[in-house]
């Protein structure tokens, strides 16, 4: 026992030297004092770094996520709310709503805290799923999983109803926001106005702009720019200058979006060098270009067939030292699939990811249309799978049209079969009528059979 000490005592007089040598080093060579508490800082993070966070992070497959959280329950791991809220961003994220559901009863029934940011999420992937009606009670219930609700989620909730066509139930919350609580900011504002000029009122959107200075709420930089882009989309370039002048009089500065949107409206009205003259101006009133100020002149010369001019601005961009995002790149890929030039878009794709910005969902649907417009089927799967494998998925439009190029040709049925279950998985079904639309598109040539068909469609 007493050797036992003796050894024990030895090791921690080692250890105490060790750290002492350790410490002055670091105040001998370190250009700054040795800080104890950063220190403490680093190595407690380091002790709370949670294995299941970390594990779940490597996994792609919302199924093996869920496996993984039940083997971790399994060997005595007590999951708190960061193992719970990592898994529920997994399964949100690959659309599995019952899934995030049963995870958020588990949460709930332990009484366990939960971050506003979770709630927000959720509402955004309900939103972008479509399930509005989720969104608004998961909104509702937010108070009993002890979540103190705020500005922000209120205003998340407004924003997905607006962005989902869902305007007058955003009105009805909007109307309901001092019962709750809440006090609606220019953020609150702004999204009920981009509602109303979303749905062709201008007069509404000009009421609320009203009522902003009636609560002495201060309008943004972000309000005159929904104001100016109705105009300018309009060509009604005097008015939208005017309201320009009345913007920087009040001392709002304008940002790279307001000069995008003028030069939007140059462009609608023909006067394109009008619009690239305005980028010097907004340089010499010190505003930085911006990737959204080349992408307004892009598109119009896409409109115009000047593929060869994009591609001279992008080259532009690059000598500038702007880089490209995928905005900007999306639009020249857009184009180009347009003009049936799919193999350059294909090269664009590459070339964007070289210079480290990846592709959005948007790009590869673009691609996956361009593919099955050129009747290119085998390169349409390609860009699908590398679309699945990099967490997006194509809309129900671009699975309709892969399913029925597949279906024309020859000996693909494994493809559509792959097809139709990337759709089972992740809840996306063809309603009665787009089956319609392609039973009778594939079987166009037997009309007998296409009837048949869309009778047993139409057994309840």
């Amino acid at each position: 026992m007493i050797q036992k000490l003796i050894k024990r005592s030895r090791l921690l007089i080692f250890h105490r030297n060790v750290c002492l040598i350790r410490f002055q080093l670091l105040s001998t060579f370190s250009p700054n004092k040795f800080d104890f508490e950063n220190n403490h800082k680093q190595r407690r993070k380091i002790r709370e770094r949670i294995p299941f966070v970390t594990d779940v992070k490597e996994v792609k497959d919302p199924c093996e996520a869920l496996a993984l959280f039940e083997n971790y329950h399994e060997k005595g791991f007590k999951h708190h709310y960061p193992s719970y809220s990592s898994l529920i961003y997994k399964l949100a994220r690959s659309r599995r709503f019952e899934a995030v559901e049963t995870i958020l009863g588990h949460l709930r029934n332990r009484n366990i805290r939960c971050n506003e940011t979770l709630f927000v999420a959720l509402i955004q992937h309900y939103g972008k799923a479509h399930l509005v009606e989720k969104g608004i009670e998961l909104f509702h219930q937010m108070p009993s999983f002890n979540c103190f609700r705020t500005l922000q989620s209120f205003n998340v909730l407004l924003n997905t109803l607006v962005d989902c066509d869902q305007f007058s139930k955003a009105s009805e919350i909007f109307q309901q926001a001092y019962e709750m609580d809440f006090r609606p900011n220019s953020v609150s504002y702004n999204i009920m106005i981009k509602g109303w000029i979303k749905k062709g009122g201008w007069e509404q959107a000009c009421n609320l702009f009203d009522e902003m200075l009636e609560k002495g709420v201060q309008p943004s930089v972000v309000t005159y720019n929904s104001f100016l882009g109705v105009l300018c989309r309009k060509g009604e370039m005097d008015t939208a200058l005017c309201l320009f002048k009345n913007m920087t009089e009040k001392g709002h500065h304008p940002n790279a979006v307001t000069y995008a949107l003028l030069m939007e409206g140059w462009c609608f009205i023909g006067k394109y060098k009008e619009a690239k003259k305005l980028m010097f101006d907004m340089e010499f009133h010190g505003c930085k270009l911006r990737p959204v100020n080349y992408g307004v002149l892009m598109t119009h010369l896409g409109k115009t067939g000047n593929i060869d001019e994009m591609e001279s601005l992008l080259n532009e961009m690059k000598k500038r030292r702007l880089k490209p995002d995928v905005v900007t790149y999306n639009i020249l890929v857009n184009y180009l699939c347009k003009e049936g030039k799919v193999g350059d878009a294909y090269k664009v794709l590459v070339k964007m990811q070289v210079g480290g910005c990846d592709p959005n969902a948007a790009t590869y649907r673009m691609m996956i249309d361009g593919y099955c417009n050129a009747g290119d089927f085998d390169g349409a799967m390609k860009i699908l799978n590398a679309m699945l494998m990099s967490g997006h998925y194509p809309h129900l439009k671009t699975f309709a049209s892969l399913v029925v190029g597949l279906l024309k040709g020859e000996n693909n049925d494994d493809y559509v079969c792959f097809v139709l279950e990337e759709m089972e998985k992740r809840q996306l079904r063809f309603d009665a009528e787009t089956w319609r639309i392609l039973i009778m598109d594939v079987c166009g040539q037997h009309v007998e059979i296409g009837s048949h068909l869309n009778d047993l469609i139409s057994l309840p």
